[in-house]
């Protein structure tokens, strides 16, 4: 777990021991989790809401790997609509977010066989059910890692094909811990390392939270995916 993380859950644990305690406003802010330097708001891109549009609206929250189930429902969904509804693509918006433990899904194969991301996670084969290194949400038939009816349930080609994935930058942090134990430096630059091991077009959000709720500001339905 980062020092950000773990500083933020021990600020909400003293808040919550002492919620029903009158305190004025400034002792409230003392309990206020730290700030983040190198995460400030105006680095974060909330335009992707402009996409969410359609009859059917969904967002997909992913707290965990759980064999990459939580990614291939972010498309599932969408074939049971145009299946059962008669609805078509477009008329369907999917927004994934990957957060807590599930943040490793947001990360390259090649982030996870340097950094060791899979010697961190108990992580399953979703057919198999067997241990593997691979991050299941990018799994292919190409590398003989699926049968071909699954590729397009990858992360890639969801975000490929219009779908919207957001990562949480609270439990981001947990990437660049493992970038720092590795490679030393300093933490801007494990985190800029870590940026460039995401899934190219996986969108960084201030937490998880935030982007799971701003997605039913935008008309989403909420379902746990993982």
């Amino acid at each position: 777990m980062s020092q950000n993380r773990r500083e933020f859950i021990e600020h909400l644990t003293a808040g919550a021991m002492l919620a029903g305690v009158p305190f004025s406003a400034d002792v409230v802010r003392a309990f206020a989790p730290p700030s983040r330097p190198s995460a400030r708001a105006e680095e974060f891109d909330v335009t992707w809401t402009k996409r969410v549009n359609g009859k059917y609206r969904a967002v997909m929250d992913v707290p965990e790997i759980d064999s990459g189930y939580g990614v291939w429902r972010a498309s599932f969904w969408v074939k049971d609509y145009v299946d059962n509804l008669k609805a078509t693509p477009k008329d369907c918006s999917s927004v994934l977010v990957l957060r807590h433990n599930g943040i490793a899904l947001a990360m390259q194969q090649s982030f996870w066989d340097t950094y060791g991301v899979a010697k961190k996670n108990s992580v399953k084969h979703p057919m198999t059910q067997q241990d593997t290194d691979r991050n299941p949400a990018l799994l292919s038939s190409s590398r003989g890692e699926v049968a071909a009816m699954f590729d397009d349930l990858a992360l890639d080609k969801f975000i490929g094909r219009g779908g919207i994935a957001l990562a949480c930058n609270l439990a981001f942090g947990d990437m660049i811990e493992l970038v720092t134990k590795k490679d030393g430096g300093t933490p801007e630059a494990a985190r800029q390392t870590a940026i460039a091991g995401l899934v190219p077009g996986v969108i960084l959000q201030p937490s998880g939270v935030f982007a799971a709720l701003h997605a039913q500001d935008a008309g989403c339905k909420y379902l746990r995916a993982s």
